[in-house]
Order: structure tokens, then sequence, then C-alpha cells
């Protein structure tokens, strides 16, 4: 009998530190919006934005905020068991999305306003998605 209690203590000492690792988890969920939101603004202005100095300031607006969004990750405490599978799963989402959209934009719909527009929603959707299924599950 003291083997099975000693498991069942085990097993509620491993969901308790589980339920603490998804509660202290709210953080990626905020950079998660912060990420979907930079899309509503960084894709327009890559877009619309020809030249040198569009290229120029978006990229480097670009660096700075993902730089931001990096330092802010790393400081985080908790990264819970699977978070970076499914950071991979939005990341590769966007790529796509934002590949996609760069090689639309350029040759098809080339100073589209339309197309920016549903463009940034495209890129900003997988990020969004994720929040709020990551907002639902804390």
């Amino acid at each position: 009998m003291s083997e099975q209690a000693n498991a069942v203590a085990s097993l509620k000492g491993t969901a308790r530190i589980e339920a603490t690792a998804r509660g202290r988890s709210g953080w990626y969920v905020c950079y998660l919006w912060l990420f979907a939101v930079w899309q509503l603004a960084l894709v327009p202005a890559v877009l619309m934005w020809h030249g040198r100095t569009g290229t120029l300031v978006s990229t480097l607006a670009n660096a700075v905020v993902v730089m931001g969004l990096s330092v802010f990750t790393t400081r985080q405490p908790v990264v819970p068991r699977g978070y970076g599978g499914r950071h991979l799963r939005v990341i590769g989402a966007w790529a796509v999305a934002y590949v996609l959209t760069l090689v639309l934009g350029f040759t098809v719909f080339l100073d589209s306003v339309a197309f920016v527009v549903v463009a940034a929603v495209a890129c900003a959707l997988p990020a969004a998605a994720a929040a709020w299924h990551e907002a639902r599950a804390v």
C-alpha cells in the first residue's frame, strides 16, 4: 500500500506543478497578441511603403519588435511543457502567410489597399487564434 500512496502523492505533486506552470504562463497570451497586432502595422508598411527608406524603416522596426518580444520571452520564469512545438506551429503558419503575402503583394496585387488589409489580417490570424486558444486554456 505504501507504493500506491507514494505513486498517488507523486502524481498529485506533478499535477500541482503543472497547474502552477499553467497559471504562470499567461505571458504567452500577451506575447501572441502583441505579435498579432504588430502584423497589422508591419504588413501594410512593407507592402505599401516602396523604396529604400520604406525597406530600411520596416526592417529596422521589425528587428526592434522581434528583439523586444524575444527579451520579453526569455525573462519569463515558466514555460509549460509543449509550448516549444506549439510556438513553432504558430510561427510556421505565420511564415507561410507572410511569404505568400509578400509574393502576391509584390507581383499580383501591387499597391492594392484591399489586398494589404486582407494580408495583414491573414498574417495576424495565426498568432491571434493561438492567443485566443491559450487564453481559454489558462
